[in-house]
């Protein structure tokens, strides 16, 4: 059951990004639904998903065409096949690294494969799945943590507005009514630091992709660089609202593609250069670092010094089996709040979540 939950989360995370109003509460109705019905009868999982998920005539013809999509069918295919089967069918194959390898039978859903495909290394996709991915990726809409502002706006209840409230009187002639006001908030900062050199190409293109997602949803408040061996902003060549558009820009501007890694001088160049101040930091990379590591570590104590949280995304931190062991590595971890993978569009996902809520 755990692995059907799983299955129509994703599902209603794909409604919400076309837009229907399927939010946490319509998915656990969805849930208790299915408990009372036969998940092997596809006409049952879209009613019930037709009468939970949707809010508003317009969601019907957007949930027909993410169901089709989703599930590989229409909305009463007659084909008996268990979701939950095809989940472990399907997981069992990429666990093994045969999924893009024809081995006889054949998958009879969609839905499977692709939550699936949201946990498989993007390195080691095909052409195809890798553009699903990034198709996905566009859709992204990750909130953002948000921070008292030092400015004010009026308020019912709050602190006192003396400013207010004594213009009130000399306009009156008394005090009729003490004016309150509360600090306003504002999107906390991303600054977001994407490794582009030899050994981070294999991911290079998909974490630019989550970057102009990030900057496509909070534009004033994401600064995006790359780094290898040289420091690049490139925020206003993602600011494009077409992905495609978006990373060929970037990647006119950007000289060091596939290059070498000098993390720790391009780290003191932007702390140099710009802030982090009150920022969440990302840093994408897997910590191959050529240079130095004991500048790198200095300069990643000034940084956490500076930004209100340090997150530094690896990509090999997906696999049960990986240690920290590169020189890089080891001299960032100290300074580090959180150290996530960054494999897979799940693991994006859960740092877009985490990023909400930092």
């Amino acid at each position: 059951m755990n692995e059907l939950a799983a299955t129509m989360t994703g599902f209603a995370r794909t409604l919400r990004a076309a837009g229907v109003a399927a939010d946490h509460e319509r998915t656990q109705n969805l849930l208790r639904a299915l408990d009372h019905l036969d998940v092997d009868d596809s006409g049952e999982v879209y009613w019930a998903g037709r009468l939970t998920l949707c809010a508003t005539p317009d969601d019907l013809p957007r949930y027909d065409r993410c169901f089709a999509a989703y599930f590989g069918g229409q909305r009463a295919a007659p084909a008996r096949t268990t979701v939950t089967s095809v989940t472990r069918h399907l997981a069992a194959r990429d666990g093994d690294g045969e999924a893009g390898q024809d081995d006889g039978t054949t998958a009879p859903a969609t839905a499977s494969r692709m939550e699936v495909l949201r946990h498989r290394d993007v390195a080691r996709l095909s052409e195809a799945e890798r553009a699903e991915v990034h198709r996905m990726l566009a859709m992204l809409k990750g909130g953002r943590a948000r921070r008292r502002s030092r400015r004010f706006e009026s308020a019912h209840r709050g602190g006192l507005d003396q400013r207010r409230t004594i213009r009130d009187a000399l306009r009156k002639g008394e005090v009729a009514r003490l004016r309150r006001r509360r600090h306003t908030s504002r999107p906390r900062t991303v600054v977001l630091l994407v490794d582009v050199s030899g050994s981070m190409a294999p991911y290079a293109e998909t974490l630019l992709r989550f970057a102009h997602a990030l900057v496509r949803s909070e534009p004033r408040a994401t600064r995006v660089y790359s780094v290898g061996t040289r420091l690049t902003p490139i925020t206003a060549e993602l600011r494009h609202r077409d992905p495609g558009t978006a990373l060929n820009e970037a990647s006119k501007v950007i000289p060091d593609w596939s290059g070498g890694t000098r993390l720790g001088a391009e780290l003191k160049e932007f702390l140099t250069r710009y802030s982090a101040r009150g920022a969440i930091a990302v840093i994408a990379s897997d910590g191959w670092e050529r240079g130095d590591p004991e500048l790198l570590g200095t300069q990643m104590a000034r940084l956490a010094r500076q930004a209100y949280r340090v997150i530094w995304v690896n990509p090999h931190k997906g696999y049960a089996d990986y240690q920290p062991l590169t020189g890089g590595m080891r001299a960032a971890l100290p300074h580090l709040d959180d150290l996530v993978a960054g494999h897979s569009l799940a693991a994006y996902e859960r740092l877009s979540e985490r990023l909400a809520h930092a």
